[in-house]
């Protein structure tokens, strides 16, 4: 399995009371899968996909991505982790209002021991792939937000990742720009054998999925086919 996850759970302590986000939620994933992660607000959704991409630890269990225990990783450790193998997209663009869709999406790869050429290369290569190259010279301001993102989208898969983790990706597209973006997501793995998990809180958004996961109050409650 590329991904396996074992009786995880996730505390947060607050002042007036701890706050359990995930509840010995165990579950593995294939190479190159794509999966449904389904729950309403508060589920637990966005926690288990931070636990996954290493910007977050569990409280106890393991999480094991590609081989690598991310829970005996240092912070260090995770940093490099996240920046070589990992891809996220969110449900806000997050772009920088200042930098063209070109400098936006050239971002990740800024911190890499690559040579020049290799890295205009890469961001043509996820431009096109988002269908937004013809956007690459404008600012964020004079983007859709549709196209806003599908320039994230881009961002997010410009350093090659091998596990694509979305969070509410459509959550404020209208459904003709929701609809674009998740066919563009469902793309992402053909000839590459990508692992793309894809959190909603609607299940219709998610039918295109191979597995859906059914997450409530913290628990995976179901796994089912798409």
């Amino acid at each position: 399995m590329y991904i396996t996850v074992s009786q995880i759970t996730k505390v947060y302590e607050r002042a007036e009371s701890p706050v359990t986000a995930l509840s010995e939620v165990s579950f593995a994933v294939s190479q190159g899968e794509i999966v449904g992660l389904v729950g309403a607000s508060g589920s637990g959704k966005s926690t288990l996909l931070n636990v996954l991409g290493g910007l977050d630890r569990p409280t106890s269990g393991s999480v094991e991505v590609g081989g690598t225990s991310l829970t005996e990783l240092s912070s260090e450790q995770l940093a490099v982790f996240r920046r070589q193998r990992v891809g996220f997209v969110f449900q806000a663009a997050y772009l920088v209002p200042a930098y063209t869709v070109y400098e936006n999406v050239m971002l990740p790869l800024v911190p890499m021991d690559l040579p020049p050429t290799d890295k205009r290369r890469l961001v043509q290569e996820a431009l096109e792939a988002a269908n937004i190259e013809h956007r690459a010279e404008h600012l964020p301001g004079e983007l859709s937000g549709g196209e806003q993102q599908r320039a994230a989208v881009a961002r997010a898969v410009v350093n090659d990742p091998e596990l694509i983790l979305a969070d509410e990706p459509t959550g404020e597209l209208d459904a003709e720009n929701a609809q674009r973006v998740m066919d563009l997501l469902l793309s992402l793995d053909e000839g590459r054998a990508r692992t793309i998990i894809i959190a909603s809180h609607r299940a219709a958004t998610l039918a295109h999925t191979e597995r859906i996961l059914h997450i409530e109050d913290g628990t995976l409650t179901e796994a089912s086919e798409a």
